[in-house]
């Protein structure tokens, strides 16, 4: 099959695990089949949050980010089982290697979600038969289930893979994003959350038709250069190739500074850090990235030069938390030696407008307790005026 310039369409899979974290329990354990169970943090507690849950227990109207008290009023035999990272991280590995048996142009998003480039291994003629072997294997050799996308893009794909779960194989031609796409609401195109969505409705943009129709110089002019990627995608265009490599080549951002004097003192060490911390915000903001692998580097009076660095289940790109996870780091590793040295590197970054987000099990409740204070900040600045509120970083 040929595009309209004669050259052979691209065949696209977006290939996403069904309730991942909860599946993969169940896999190991048996038992968990069937029944309404979730995964949660904290599951003792009745304030824990619930990062997934079976399908059984979405029938009975429990949802992912649930509170578990709120879940067990809904459900009192919901069985809730605390969260195992390495064992979804095994399954994770094992899932990409089948893929690859396949093709070497398999592109990893998430760790419950990959890119699979098919248009060399049989194309659109044969990719419903490939997608239904893939998702076969998955579920016989695995014990998992998954639902797959097919389409000639990436955003489509995506899309596509959404549209039935689970265990649904779902094609999206681009001639059908008109009568499909156009008559939903813009939040539900994949790269619009609440505060585009809010930006959009503005300007009386409320379905993806009224994003795909608008003025492009209006959406540039609300949105930036990520607003006339949206505008393209909501017309069905995506040109992004699968990058088997995209997370290994991906540049990290950071930033490193030599100390004026040798120092000693922990305090004054951390406040560097918390400058370090604000640059590298910075500049991955004005790159519009994220990443998921904190690195700090520590240079003594010696030169002995020193890196650690931690993986976070959820990228991250504000300065509260880069400069967490790099304090603690500093704190944890750090011998008292005279420093010369120190640096913060974000690495395996990943645009913004791809973020996926998988819901961390300690981190929601502080995530939503952000989102409040950003509203509060919004209201204070719009009482006395822009930039009258300033957040600080609270040192531990």
């Amino acid at each position: 099959m040929t595009n309209a310039s004669g050259s052979q369409a691209k065949v696209i899979l977006h290939l996403d695990m069904n309730s991942f974290f909860a599946s993969v329990e169940q896999a190991h354990d048996p038992t968990l089949k069937g029944i309404p169970m979730a995964v949660a943090g904290n599951p003792k507690e009745r304030r824990g949050i619930l990062v997934t849950c079976s399908y059984e227990a979405r029938a009975l109207g429990i949802y992912t980010t649930m509170s578990v008290g709120e879940a067990k009023r809904i459900c009192p035999q919901l069985v809730i089982v605390p969260p195992d990272h390495e064992k979804y991280r095994i399954a994770s590995d094992a899932v990409f290697t089948i893929l690859r048996t396949y093709t070497g142009l398999v592109e990893p998003v998430s760790i419950d979600e990959a890119y699979i480039d098919i248009t060399d291994i049989g194309g659109l003629t044969n990719a419903v038969q490939i997608a239904t072997q893939m998702q076969q294997r998955i579920l016989h050799e695995l014990d998992l289930s998954c639902s797959i996308g097919i389409a000639p893009n990436k955003f489509l794909a995506k899309t596509a893979s959404d549209m039935k779960k689970p265990m649904g194989i779902t094609i999206l031609r681009k001639r059908e994003v008109p009568d499909i796409l156009w008559p939903l609401p813009v939040i539900e195109m994949h790269g619009i959350g609440k505060s585009t969505e809010k930006r959009l409705n503005g300007i009386d943009v409320f379905t993806i038709g009224d994003l795909a129709k608008a003025d492009e110089i209006l959406i540039k002019a609300t949105l930036g250069k990520n607003g006339v990627r949206l505008q393209k995608r909501a017309n069905g265009i995506d040109h992004r190739p699968v990058d088997p490599d995209a997370a290994e080549e991906r540049k990290s951002v950071g930033s490193s500074t030599t100390l004026p004097i040798d120092e000693t003192e922990l305090n004054a060490c951390l406040e560097i850090f918390k400058k370090l911390s604000m640059k590298v915000a910075q500049r991955l903001d004005k790159r519009q990235l994220a990443g998921t692998i904190v690195m700090i580097q520590i240079r003594t009076s010696d030169w002995h030069n020193q890196t650690r660095s931690r993986t976070v289940l959820n990228p991250i790109y504000k300065a509260n938390d880069i400069y967490k996870e790099a304090a603690d780091l500093f704190r944890r590793h750090w011998e008292g030696d005279p420093v010369r040295l120190l640096g913060i590197t974000i690495s395996n970054v990943i645009p913004m407008n791809e973020l996926y987000e998988q819901l961390s099990i300690d981190n929601f409740e502080r995530y939503a307790n952000e989102a409040k204070m950003e509203e509060l900040v919004k209201e204070l600045e719009g009482k006395f005026g822009p930039n009258s509120v300033k957040r600080g970083i609270k040192e531990r």
